[in-house]
């Protein structure tokens, strides 16, 4: 059985490179406030990938505290928000979606924390919608 092709991805300008090896624990919607802030859009898009396989290829992310023991990692060039990495979720990175370089191979799975979506947007797809963090399933952003 092959491996999952790398996940690689960037910044805007090119300045910061990331690479996971291994394939996605899994690909989210969140709809929560802090992730709305951090990204200035209505719904973050994440791909979960384990720490020890993810690198920073090229470049040094600028990085920001965005509330206790939960980092955000962003190019210090262009402003492109990266990563989310918490402390509550150990062994993870959360790679923003939209900095992948293939964002259409890696389709979401679920929407996390719609009790927080904006009322004016509808997406309209199957998937299924949490309110929360669902238990049982993999996990994704929040902080």
């Amino acid at each position: 059985m092959s491996e999952a092709p790398a996940i690689e991805g960037g910044c805007r300008c090119g300045a910061v490179r990331y690479r996971a090896e291994g394939g996605p624990l899994w690909v989210s919607h969140c709809h929560c406030e802090e992730c709305r802030r951090s990204s200035g859009a209505p719904v973050s898009t994440f791909v979960g990938v384990r720490t020890g396989r993810f690198t920073f290829a090229a470049g040094t992310p600028g990085a920001y505290e965005s509330s206790p023991d939960v980092v955000r990692k962003f190019c210090g060039a262009c402003g492109t928000p990266l990563t989310y990495e918490a402390a509550i979720y150990p062994g993870e990175v959360h790679i923003m979606a939209g900095t992948l370089d293939e964002p259409k191979t890696l389709a979401p799975e679920r929407h996390v924390f719609v009790r927080e979506r904006m009322p004016w947007l509808e997406i309209a797809d199957d998937l299924p919608r949490h309110d929360t963090l669902p238990r049982g399933v993999p996990r994704v952003p929040r902080g």
